[in-house]
């Protein structure tokens, strides 16, 4: 809605741009994305038009590094639930086995995806004496792993080891449901999921019947498979933090994010390349 006679959009991942909505923009040189992710976006559609498509990386790299690890801790020490409970009168005595969670410190961290957001959660684990063990698509030289202190294992290692595992990829079809009902079951019953991904990342309804079942012990999720809705029986369970996607909710993130975009946007409509463009050389080989 209201795209035709543009020539330049500026959306959220919240917007839908796929080739149904470009037919009806036939003068649009530039989506100019306010965000990372773009698995919203039918980047091959835009390109077979000519439209160059941006995105913002990097600004938001430590504001969702930091709130992964938040969600970590909180899943770790319960500190959602220990919240609700507090607020509504449970909280009466001390007892030494009173609301136990579990440690961080010393213990062994598994990122699966070693890009930008990847590579800060695990400076911030390094903090806390973890063990850190890294998957993805390239393994890095021994030099760069000393440096940041990680060690690389296959996924399937990695899920049977780490006792908090944190998913840092994009979501293409690959990586869709990447963590199902079988990579759920190796990992630890003491094991906690971490996902400030994308949603679809994880198998939303695999999740549910693992947590319910005691397969893994927690979780902590500021992405959904099909959000705003969460998958029936998520919301019920004690064992998991919801968070309504705010990896990159700080003031300060927002802003760069949004004058980053607003810059892409304008260097396409001068014909300049942009600065985050994910598909000029696709664009000007086709020239």
């Amino acid at each position: 809605e209201g795209v035709e006679g543009k020539v330049g959009i500026l959306c959220t991942i919240t917007d839908r741009i796929d080739g149904e909505l470009l037919n009806h923009a036939p003068g649009l040189k530039v989506i100019a994305n306010n965000g990372v992710g773009f698995d919203h976006i039918d980047i091959e559609a835009a390109t077979r038009r000519g439209i160059l498509v941006t995105n913002t990386p990097g600004v938001l790299t430590d504001a969702t590094a930091d709130l992964t690890f938040a969600l970590l801790l909180a899943t770790a020490r319960r500190v959602a639930e220990g919240d609700r409970r507090t607020r509504c009168g449970a909280f009466s005595f001390w007892a030494p086995l009173h609301f136990l969670g579990l440690e961080v410190t010393g213990k062994t961290l598994g990122i699966v995806g070693f890009g930008r957001i990847g590579k800060a959660v695990a400076k911030r684990a390094a903090g806390f004496d973890m063990k850190i063990l890294y998957t993805s698509r390239s393994r890095m030289d021994p030099s760069q792993e000393k440096d940041l202190k990680v060690s690389f294992a296959p996924v399937d290692v990695l899920l049977r080891e780490a006792d908090f595992v944190s998913l840092h990829v994009p979501l293409t079809p690959r990586t869709r449901h990447l963590i199902g009902s079988r990579e759920l079951q190796s990992m630890k019953p003491s094991a906690c999921l971490i996902n400030t991904a994308r949603g679809a990342v994880v198998d939303e309804k695999a999740l549910v019947k693992a947590l319910r079942e005691g397969v893994i012990h927690a979780a902590g999720l500021d992405v959904y498979e099909n959000e705003p809705a969460l998958s029936p029986g998520l919301v019920e369970l004690e064992n998991v933090v919801l968070l309504p996607h705010v990896g990159s909710a700080t003031v300060e993130t927002r802003t760069r994010m949004a004058r980053m975009a607003a810059e892409n946007l304008l260097a396409g409509l001068k014909g300049e390349p942009p600065a985050n463009c994910l598909n000029w050389m696709a664009i000007n080989g086709m020239k």
